[in-house]
Parts: structure tokens; sequence; C-alpha cells
């Protein structure tokens, strides 16, 4: 159990470094909404066009990275929407438990059923290098990826979770 715990733990520690990059990715996504918004107003006083569908999409593209590889690091700091009604009256044995069988019963197959139905949608999205309708528009075809990484991420996330909640239940981890 020991050395899960370790694997448990090098899983965390990858989270945690990408979860600092996304950080950074909610500044930039702020930073590109404020350029789009001001280029449109400047844009309109000076009658030079300073945004774009480019930029636009630019910020939708950093919106799905800090949701979807959000969701992993959301996972590990146990920040997820749930029903306390009984779960924050329980023992912490008991909330490993509903949390062992959450990550079983829930999360890895309906993870497994996004990989599964996404597969071929992203695979295609490649293979044709998929662009954006829209004049001035990105490639449509690396964001589609995210769609398969972050359920990727969060069984891996889901696995730590689940060692770390046997270790609760064994009194090798601490609550």
């Amino acid at each position: 159990m020991n050395f899960a715990l370790k694997i448990s733990h090098i899983i965390d520690l990858i989270t945690e470094w990408y979860s600092k990059v996304i950080y950074w990715l909610v500044l930039v996504m702020i930073g590109v909404g404020v350029w789009n918004v001001l280029g449109r107003y400047i844009g309109k006083i000076i009658g030079e066009n300073l945004s774009s569908n480019s930029f636009i999409e630019f910020q939708w593209y950093l919106f799905d990275l800090i949701f979807f590889l959000g969701a992993a690091y959301t996972l590990k700091k146990d920040s997820h929407v749930r029903v306390d009604i009984f779960y924050k009256n329980l023992s912490a044995k008991r909330k490993a438990l509903i949390n062992i069988l959450g990550v079983i019963l829930f999360l890895i197959p309906f993870c497994g059923v996004i990989i599964y139905f996404s597969w071929q949608y992203v695979f295609n999205s490649w293979q044709i290098m998929e662009m954006s309708p829209d004049d001035g528009g990105l490639p449509r075809y690396p964001i589609k990826t995210i769609i398969i990484l972050s359920p990727i991420l969060l069984i891996i996330q889901g696995i730590s979770e689940l060692i770390k909640n046997m270790g609760i239940i064994l009194n090798i981890y601490p609550e």
C-alpha cells in the first residue's frame, strides 16, 4: 500500500503542477476578454477593427482549457458539487467508502463513456485538420483533443483518490 500511496502522491503533484498552468490561463483569458471588449469599442471610435474572430475563439478555447483541465484538480481538492445532507455528518471512513464507490461506479465508467463516444469525433477532426467556419477562426482539432484528455486526467486523479481513500479505511493515510 505504501507504493500505491507514492503513486498517488506523484499523481497529485502532476495535477498540482498543471493546475498552476491553468491558473495563469485564467489571467490570459481575462486579458484576451478585456482586449476583445476594448478593441471593439476603441475600434468603433477610430474606425479600425482591433478585434477579430480569432481573438474571440482564443478566449473560448482558453475557457475550455480551464474548465476541462480543471476538473481533475477540482476532484483532487474535493471541491466538486455534492449533496452534503448526509455526507457531511459521516465519519472519515464512511466518507472514504462513499468516495471509493463514487469513483468506481460513477467517475471511471462516465469518463470511459466520454472517451469511447468522443474518440472517433476527435480523430475525424484531426484527420481533416478541422478549422473554424468563421473568417479568421482558429483550428478546431487541437481544442477538441481536450474532450478526451480531460476524462483521462479525471480517471488518473480518480485512481489517486481511490488509493488515498483506501488508505483512510486501512488507517495508513491521514484523514
